[in-house]
């Protein structure tokens, strides 16, 4: 019984530090998904656009600028990121992932150029999060009310955007690139700009993790592809992705829940290094998950007619 309380109150205690988290990198579940399953093109670019928006960020930071600046620039430099990978795939042919893994390498180097070195400091900086109304900055209330006012609104302007009819052109590219083509849609602008705007969305949780954490780092982005995967199909799988609002609604979902459980798991004793392996096994227990299920389906209908 003490070992399950101590469990409970530490994890309580780390509640409101996770869900500031999960609110800020919910944004790169959102950057995985749209491509992922929007536009139906698998991309890795998300783990180079993280840490791009957040050496963008702190560069600017460092230099006297104002946050909003900060996270606005960093946002052109994700989209133009995730520009270069739907180019790179429609113009050279290469493959998604491909073409994704080419991009992300070139912009570890890139990153480094940016900041002249692999770190940056910028306690003391101001940051969006200082200007929460009734609630001292700093603290973990902040964040969650400052990320989720952002997370609500770029939701509500995204389930608007995706019933007009650029909208609604990105997703007939993704479902029969073909036949959209046939209908008068360029698919090199529909892919480009989905793209874009997903490594932008991944762009800004980088900007907005390192006003909230203090620093910049270019290995900041290391695992967050995988981690953002998990928080997509456990959203995915609350939520469900048969229509527009509830594939927008799965990042943000799953991401509070992935964090949360990675909270309990901590607060129970697992060690740190294990949560990759987790994370990974998790992973690939969901993907597989579907095709175990048409397996067993032949298997039951030859079980019943011997019968």
């Amino acid at each position: 019984m003490d070992f399950i309380q101590t469990v409970f109150t530490s994890f309580v205690s780390l509640i409101p530090v996770t869900l500031a988290q999960s609110l800020i990198l919910a944004f790169v579940v959102l950057g995985i998904m749209i491509p992922f399953r929007t536009l139906n093109f698998p991309d890795l670019t998300s783990e180079g656009a993280f840490p791009l928006g957040g050496c963008v960020c702190g560069v600017l930071l460092a230099s006297g600028a104002s946050p909003l600046t900060a996270i606005a620039v960093a946002i052109i430099a994700g989209f133009l990121a995730g520009c270069c990978t739907a180019f790179i795939h429609l113009r050279f042919r290469i493959h998604t992932l491909l073409a994704g893994i080419l991009l992300m390498t070139m912009l570890y180097s890139i990153n480094l150029r940016i900041m002249g070195k692999s770190n940056l400091s910028v306690f003391g900086a101001p940051t969006v999060f200082d200007w929460a109304p009734f609630v001292q900055p700093g603290f973990p209330v902040a964040k969650i009310i400052v990320a989720g006012l952002i997370g609500a609104i770029v939701f509500i302007l995204l389930n608007m955007f995706f019933k007009t009819e650029k909208g609604t052109a990105i997703r007939a590219v993704g479902a029969n690139p073909d036949m959209a083509e046939a209908q008068g849609i360029n698919v090199w602008v529909a892919t480009i700009g989905g793209v874009g705007l997903a490594s932008a969305f991944s762009a800004t949780s980088g900007a907005l993790m390192v006003q909230s954490q203090g620093f910049a780092d270019v290995n900041m982005g290391l695992g967050i592809l995988i981690n953002g995967l998990a928080a997509l199909m456990i959203g995915e799988a609350i939520v469900g992705k048969q229509t527009v609002l509830r594939q927008l609604a799965a990042p943000f979902v799953g991401a509070v829940v992935y964090y949360q459980l990675v909270s309990f798991c901590l607060a129970a004793g697992m060690p740190p290094p294990d949560l990759k392996l987790a994370t990974g096994l998790f992973v690939l227990a969901m993907l597989a998950l579907p095709s175990l299920r048409r397996s067993r389906g032949p298997a039951q209908a030859r079980e019943t007619i011997r019968e």
